[in-house]
């Protein structure tokens, strides 16, 4: 069940001030209860657990991922700011050898913070795991790094922040978009051209069970790791797939998030979704911190847990088995997919409608990519929202070669803010660590 004890830390931060209303599913009991089940359970009186503060992430960490229009300041609170900070003490943590692993009970949430923030989307306002990310490259180096996503919802955000990115492979489990917000998610989002395969989608039924869970990580989730072989593994780990989620329409319950987090050992763990606050979480939660310590899970039970109650049907298990063969197939036939992308020009381009569900706002965006054989490729982004604020945003990525950071540098050069439409015209240069606004 368990390969042993391992040190495990926890970072909590329930943010006490900060909640979109009173009675929203995303507030602050969301970890109380959890915290007060941990102390109940006496985890943190093991000699292999361990509980560290969170620090606050900088503006500039933020800005190594994200363009906050028109700052950084106008669309996150202290709390945002500490919640990030959380995730980077946990990462911080694993990466001194401190701890084997751990895991960063943390919220207000970030998985659909997407790398342009015009506002919040989906409770999210900065994406916390990608904060993180780019620290411990920018602290410890450039890494080979996987994020599976675990929560009921697609991480959409994060998938955009990586989706040109060669060296970060993006997992996500999730109920089908047809069925859930945000509607996104399918297997043919398979990354941007220059990173083609990167991002692997799992969009399952609703009442998917602990079965096809577990399915998923044998048969597909787990032989893709074993492919790409990261250096690091993250989860971004959303609770929100349980029988008694308020929100979703999934069967998933405690035990099997503990043996998916068992299986899957990850380095470090994430809190996204999950707002059944008394009945699930704090069960969750603590199986899987039993299982990242490496100690027995086996015992942890939600009070009404009846596992005839929710099992999935067979025709969900056939489905269920059929998709994970075809996702298998397209990301072995990866290279195949990648030399079909027409690389007779320079860029390539897309566009997008993305809109903000909690601050209701409406953005256009045209996205432009670099073809590149030797990294992620230079990016522009042109992005307007609610039709009065546009912005000209120049990526320049992690990694990136001497051809695209010489044209990245050339495009913002040759943009000047008085000569067009644009309020602002930034210019993100992560390799330098380097953030210019006009």
């Amino acid at each position: 069940m368990t390969a042993g004890k391992r040190k495990t830390g926890l970072v909590f931060f329930p943010a006490f001030d900060w909640a979109i209303s009173p009675t929203h599913p995303e507030r602050e009991e969301r970890l109380l209860y959890t915290q007060d089940q941990v102390f109940e359970e006496g985890l943190l009186d093991l000699g292999n657990i361990f509980e560290f503060k969170p620090g606050i992430a900088t503006k500039e960490d933020v800005e190594r991922v994200h363009i906050c229009v028109p700052d950084v300041e106008r669309v996150t609170t202290e709390s945002h700011m500490i919640s990030a900070g959380g995730a980077i003490t946990a990462a911080d943590k694993v990466m001194s050898g401190e701890v084997d692993n751990a895991f960063a009970l943390v919220r207000p949430p970030g998985h659909h913070a997407m790398r342009i923030v015009h506002g919040a989307r989906g409770f999210c306002n900065i994406n916390i795991e990608a904060v993180m990310i780019e620290h411990i490259r920018r602290k410890y180096g450039r890494r080979r790094i996987a994020i599976v996503d675990t929560d009921c919802h697609h991480g959409d955000g994060t998938q955009d922040i990586f989706w040109h990115d060669p060296d970060t492979l993006f997992l996500s489990i999730h109920q089908d978009g047809r069925t859930l917000y945000p509607g996104s998610g399918f297997p043919e989002e398979f990354g941007g051209p220059n990173a083609v395969g990167m991002t692997v989608n799992i969009p399952l039924p609703p009442q998917t069970s602990e079965e096809g869970f577990l399915y998923v990580l044998d048969h597909l989730i787990l032989p893709i790791l074993d492919d790409f072989k990261p250096d690091l593994v993250i989860n971004s780990a959303g609770q929100d797939n349980h029988y008694t989620d308020p929100i979703t329409d999934m069967q998933f319950t405690a035990q099997g998030y503990a043996r998916l987090n068992d299986r899957l050992s990850p380095d470090i763990a994430v809190l996204e979704g999950g707002y059944s606050v008394e009945t699930a979480l704090p069960y969750i939660n603590v199986g899987i911190i039993l299982a990242m310590a490496g100690l027995d899970y086996s015992q942890v039970r939600e009070p009404d847990y009846d596992p005839e109650r929710i099992r999935q049907s067979a025709d969900t298990t056939r489905y269920i088995e059929r998709l994970s063969e075809g996702i298998l197939g397209l990301w072995k036939r990866r290279e195949e997919q990648k030399q079909k992308i027409r690389r007779d020009s320079e860029f390539i381009r897309r566009r997008r409608s993305v809109y903000y569900d909690t601050d209701h706002i409406s953005e256009e965006q045209t996205e432009e990519v670099r073809v590149c054989d030797d990294c992620g490729g230079l990016v522009t982004i042109d992005s307007t929202a609610n039709y009065t604020t546009r912005i000209f945003a120049v990526v320049v990525p992690g990694g990136s070669c001497p051809a695209c950071r010489r044209k990245g540098e050339e495009i913002y050069g040759s943009r000047s803010r008085g000569d067009g439409p644009y309020q602002h015209i930034y210019f993100q240069d992560r390799d330098r660590d380097l953030y210019l606004v006009k």
